[in-house]
């Protein structure tokens, strides 16, 4: 079993639930390179050295098939993780991967809370005749009742079929519009935290998929994480693409984060 205070990687290279283009799934060693990376250190900015004592340890990838039996071995993988008593950070992938995530996390977890950095609500109930694509993982699970609140900044791509599924589940939106840096978040219960990196403006995080403007800085969105007020039991990273990086800069920018997301654990 690990420390109490360690706080394993754990990347979940798998991207074929990307509607629009694949790459996530090469994303996780490169954020941990980066994290690694000479020209930068491993210490959050509240003076945490997250590489002494084991506090952030990667384990690698987890080994994954192809096709939907990739979920199931996404849920089990994440729950024999999650049951030796650590906090893990799971570097995806898409946010597909956040529903078999949450399934693990809500079988230990009870009351859990979900806080969700997005541009996106992913509340499709289907996304082109799909139930499981990353457009849809808080719809499915909302419905299965997993989670007691789900809030959901940075979203400036509301559709009124979304906005529907938002209102049916209860879902708190805090859209691009209302945004402001004084937001206070605070939390009853564990919190998992679900960060999709296309919750930044483009300008700040090229290497995506899905370029939507007018998103967060990577100060506001460091500034709010740090704000929390909640014990984070889990997180995940996700939607990093590569391929479509400039000088690895979304990747540094992914590997701050991390640490950012790490310190605020135990």
């Amino acid at each position: 079993m690990m420390s109490k205070n360690s706080v394993p990687v754990i990347g979940v290279p798998w991207d074929q639930k990307s509607s629009f283009m694949r790459g996530c799934a090469d994303a996780p060693p490169a954020i941990w390179d980066a994290f690694n990376c000479a020209s930068a250190n491993t210490c959050a900015e509240n003076g945490q050295d997250l590489s002494r004592d084991g506090r952030l340890v990667y384990r690698g990838n987890m080994t994954l098939s192809t096709g939907n039996r990739v979920i199931k071995e996404i849920f089990r993988q994440a729950l024999a993780a999650i049951r030796q008593g650590a906090t893990p950070i799971f570097l995806g992938g898409d946010h597909a991967i956040t529903y078999p995530l949450i399934a693990a996390m809500a079988e230990v977890h009870r009351n859990l809370n979900i806080l969700h950095f997005d541009a996106h609500p992913d509340l499709y109930d289907d996304f082109e005749g799909h139930k499981y694509y990353h457009g849809s993982p808080f719809a499915r699970i909302m419905e299965r009742g997993w989670v007691q609140r789900l809030v959901s900044v940075g979203i400036r791509t509301m559709t009124p079929h979304q906005q529907a599924q938002a209102d049916r589940f209860g879902v708190e939106i805090v859209d691009m519009q209302r945004f402001d840096t004084s937001l206070a978040l605070a939390f009853d219960g564990p919190l998992y935290l679900s960060l999709d990196l296309d919750v930044l403006d483009p300008a700040f995080a090229p290497g995506l998929s899905h370029h939507e403007p007018g998103g967060l800085t990577t100060r506001e969105l460091i500034r709010t994480i740090q704000g929390v007020d909640g014990q984070i039991v889990g997180a995940d990273i996700v939607e990093y693409n590569p391929h479509r990086d400039i000088q690895n800069l979304t990747a540094m920018t992914a590997a701050k984060l991390m640490k950012e997301v790490a310190a605020k654990m135990g």
